[in-house]
Formats: structure tokens, C-alpha cells, sequence
């Protein structure tokens, strides 16, 4: 039986670099044994000197582990697909569980991430500013995605309103701290993860101590106070900044990097008061902040991985009504303020009297 085979990384030095090959047997056993013929030196990375399975390698055959099968004599047939995961260690980090190579099982066997790419993931820090309607993509797919460090910054409660967008809480959590509710639903999904909760509102008193524990930071927060305090915090501690914000049916989402210019430069000042109304004074479509925070997530994720083209100096514009997306070229302002070539602004500021708002995260 012919069989496609996932190579991992770490073994692809035995293959000449190749990503998939393929190889005969009737069973998994077969097929091994086939490959270590093929390459010689691959047996020494999946069999010990009894000849049996290392301890450290899962097989999978069409993403299911063997030991749910028949072991190493699970039976192949024409065209089906095996993958070879060893448990891999990331600097300091604990070497993957079986739970987790199953668990992540979809990305270990993409290019783009494999088992490097997802202790990336697992070694990753992601601070997410609101719980609310951009929040519970964001923080699904994050806990999903395996990223090991989450952190939640809200100080609101879950309110009957939230829930039309707010996906991530349920009706039995009306009355709770969002990040409490948040916290659960993401440690249900994904027990591996480390969530921190941050229950005080942010401001400039306390975001220079909580921003820069957090690789990436992704702002969802729901008024202009939040959105600059972030932007010149993430600046400051020199983090990667992934802002996303929606009204009505529209979105937008861009991500800035340390010294490639900053919300300042894309808004230079907040609206006056009352000019833009919220999203409680004018509504927004339920399921318009999924997509958007969708792409927050993603951006995140390529950051991590270093894989990809992030949304840096583009706009990313999408219309739910037109179902249309379009990105404009966004430029770092030598003038700016904060990341320009003649800075004024070299610390945190008083942002409620700079916008002309109180902070409020929904």
C-alpha cells in the first residue's frame, strides 16, 4: 500500500528537506520500516533498540494516534496519510504532551507552523484589552491556537446586551466579571493555557506594568481614551500592537510594530466628544465583530510565527453590507507625537482629559 507521509521537522535533515514522502506497508509498522530503508537513519528516530515505538514519537494516521487503533499494526490503505510528531522542547519549556500533539495535531502538520511553530505559540504572551464583542474571537481562537500565556484586561460585568456580540459569555454569566467568564470558557476549551486576569481598568498609572509582560497586544477596546493609552503604552515598551475597532457594519484592523508608526499617526487626535457615537448609542451588527476579531487573532498568530505578511502600514477596511475588504497604505508621521522624529509625548499621559472621555470597556 502506497501512503503519504508527514516528515516533521526535525527529521526532515534524513530526507533532504522534504515536508512529505511517500512509502509502502500494509501496516504502520511497514511503512516505518519502509522509510528507515528509504532513509536510512529515520529508524533511529522512532525505534529504540528493542525495535519499538520511542516513548517521545506519536503516529497519526488520518489524524488519529495509533495507540486508539491498533498500535503499530494499524493497517494503511492506498492513499491515506501518516504523520510522525516527537514531542519537541522549546528553551525552557516542557517537551509537548500526547494530549497536546493531538490536540494541535492540525498544525503540526502544516509548513507553516509544525512542531516549532506551535511551541512558538505555546512560549507566546498575548494580552487582550477588552472582554467584549472583539475580545471573544479574539480570546477563542487564541486559547484554540494553543498560545500559552493569555491575559485579559476588563473591569466590566456581563450584561443581557453583551450577548447579541459578546459570544465568548453565556446567559448563566449575567452578573460576572467578564474576565471571569472569559476565563473559564478558554480554559474549558483549552486546559494547557495560562490565563491572567486584569480586573482593574487600565490607565497611566498601571499600563506600564502590565504591557510590557505580554509579547503581542491586541486592542479591543471600545472608546478613544483605552485605544491611545494602549497605542503609546505598546509603544513605549516597544510591543507589537494589533488594533481592531467596529461600528455599525464596518471594521477596521491594523498592526503596528515598534517604530513603524502608531495609532497617533493614523488619527493624530481623538473625535471631539459626541461627534462618533458608540457602539451602545448606535448599534453593531452581532456578528461583525467575529470577523474582525477573527482577523485580530490571526494577525497575533502570524506575529508569533513569524510567518506571512502582517497588516503592518496597511488599513485593512471591511463593509459587511458591501461584503467588501480593501487595505489602504498607512505611513509612520516623522511629526508624530509619539513615534515621530522629535517626540513630545515620552510618557503616559491623562487620556480622559486628552480625548475628552472616561475610559469604559464593553
Amino acid at each position: 500500500m502506497s501512503v503519504k507521509v508527514y516528515i516533521p521537522t526535525p527529521f526532515r535533515k534524513i530526507t533532504g528537506n522534504r515536508t512529505f514522502v511517500d512509502a509502502e506497508g500494509i501496516d504502520v509498522n511497514g511503512v516505518l520500516r519502509d522509510l528507515d530503508q528509504r532513509f536510512p537513519g529515520f529508524g533511529e528516530m522512532v525505534f529504540d533498540g528493542e525495535q519499538e515505538l520511542l516513548e517521545h514519537v506519536n503516529v497519526y494516521v488520518n489524524n488519529h494516534e495509533i495507540t486508539s487503533l491498533n498500535g503499530p499494526e494499524t493497517p494503511v490503505a492506498d492513499g491515506d496519510e501518516l504523520a510522525v510528531i516527537p514531542a519537541i522542547a522549546g528553551g525552557a519549556g516542557a517537551a509537548m504532551t500526547p494530549e497536546m500533539v493531538e490536540r494541535y495535531s492540525r498544525h503540526l502538520i502544516m509548513d507553516q507552523v509544525g512542531p516549532l511553530g506551535q511551541r512558538k505559540l505555546i512560549d507566546g504572551k498575548i494580552l487582550a484589552v477588552g472582554a467584549g464583542g472583539l475580545g471573544s474571537p479574539v480570546l477563542v481562537y487564541l486559547a484554540a491556537a494553543g498560545i500559552g500565556t493569555i491575559g485579559i484586561a476588563d473591569f466590566d460585568v456581563v450584561d443581557r446586551s453583551n450577548l447579541q456580540r459578546q459570544i465568548i459569555h453565556g446567559t448563566s454569566d449575567i452578573g460576572r466579571m467578564k474576565v471571569d467568564s472569559a476565563k473559564n470558557r478558554i480554559l474549558d476549551m483549552n486546559p494547557n493555557i495560562n490565563v491572567i486576569t486584569h480586573t482593574s481598568p487600565l490607565t497611566s498609572d498601571n499600563a506600564m506594568e502590565i504591557i510590557p509582560e505580554y509579547d503581542v497586544i491586541i486592542n479591543g477596546a471600545d472608546n478613544f481614551a483605552t485605544r491611545y493609552l494602549v497605542n503609546d503604552a505598546a509603544f513605549l515598551a516597544e510591543k507589537i500592537l494589533v488594533d481592531g475597532s467596529i461600528f455599525l457594519f464596518e471594521g477596521q484592523v491594523t498592526t503596528f510594530f515598534p517604530g513603524e508608526g502608531c495609532y497617533r499617526c493614523l488619527y493624530p487626535s481623538p473625535p471631539p466628544p459626541g461627534m462618533v457615537p458608540s457602539c451602545s448609542e448606535a448599534g453593531v451588527l452581532g456578528v461583525l465583530p467575529g470577523t474582525v476579531g477573527a482577523i485580530q487573532a490571526t494577525e497575533a498568530i502570524k506575529v508569533l510565527l513569524e510567518q506571512g505578511e502582517p497588516l503592518k502600514n496597511r488599513l485593512l477596511l471591511y463593509d459587511a453590507l458591501a461584503m467588501d475588504f480593501r487595505t489602504v497604505k498607512i505611513r509612520r508621521d516623522p511629526g508624530c507625537p509619539l513615534c515621530g522624529d522629535a517626540p513630545t509625548v515620552t510618557e503616559l499621559i491623562d487620556y480622559e482629559e486628552f480625548c475628552g472621555s472616561p475610559f469604559h470597556e464593553n
